[in-house]
């Protein structure tokens, strides 16, 4: 099954720069990813859920396709997991047809269903729709977040408010000062006191992991908080003090 090439308008300013693409299915990955490739797309692919869970820029991309049936977390869970912290486009494509699937899929969160055998053309026609409209839901929703430094509390949008250790209050004001930069791991590390990398890179991931669940128990609005590969953090959502 090898791709026909789709032309798209300005396809920079149309589909996602980067794609994780969560299928095991190796013939159909191989040829989806280098069809996306040639539009442009970064695109990583993960055969296995629990591959891309562990990987260290899990929730940094930009967009993501899901098959259902997968080694690991299934398709439907792993949709959930992604939905918590990121808000991004998720696109499913499954050889799954039943009524139920398609509602479950949509209710986990994500944004549309495909069903295979599909065309490429479809997949990238699909991909742009969902991306186009992440993109520009993004912009207009985001309500901010603050951050009470003397309550040592990060309120939510919804009004939930965060208890912070000193080592959250700490990352947090980082987050302040970047003004929705990206934070890099070692300035994360030296604001800690974590020295150098190594054993101190398990320490940050700890800390991160512990604010991530802190945020995600107080309330149901997604976290904000969002890795980048190999790079550091990013709080993609308004955040200003209290």
């Amino acid at each position: 099954m090898k791709p026909r090439p789709v032309r798209l308008e300005n396809p920079t300013d149309m589909l996602p720069r980067t794609l994780a693409l969560i299928d095991d299915d190796s013939e159909f990955t191989e040829y989806l990813a280098q069809h996306l490739r040639s539009q442009g797309v970064e695109v990583r692919v993960f055969n296995d859920s629990n591959a891309l869970l562990a990987d260290d820029g899990a929730y940094g991309f930009d967009f993501y396709v899901v098959d259902l049936t997968l080694p690991g977390v299934n398709g439907v869970q792993l949709i959930k997991i992604l939905r918590l912290r990121n808000d991004c486009g998720i696109l499913v494509i499954s050889g799954q047809v039943a009524p139920q699937a398609f509602s479950e899929v949509l209710g986990a969160g994500a944004d549309m269903y495909l069903a295979k055998p599909v065309q490429f053309e479809q997949v990238a026609l699909a991909i742009t729709a969902v991306y186009r409209r992440a993109r520009n839901d993004g912009k207009s929703t985001h309500a901010a977040w603050r951050l009470d430094r003397r309550q040592r509390e990060l309120i939510a949008p919804d009004g939930a408010r965060v208890p912070l250790s000193d080592s959250d209050l700490a990352v947090m004001d980082c987050f302040i000062a970047a003004q929705g930069e990206t934070v890099t791991r070692e300035a994360l590390r030296q604001r800690l006191g974590h020295g150098e990398a190594g054993e101190a890179d398990d320490n940050l991931n700890a800390t991160i992991y512990r604010l991530r669940r802190r945020i995600e128990r107080a309330t149901p609005l997604m976290v904000p908080l969002q890795s980048k590969s190999r790079i550091g953090y990013t709080f993609r959502a308004p955040l200003a003090l209290a």
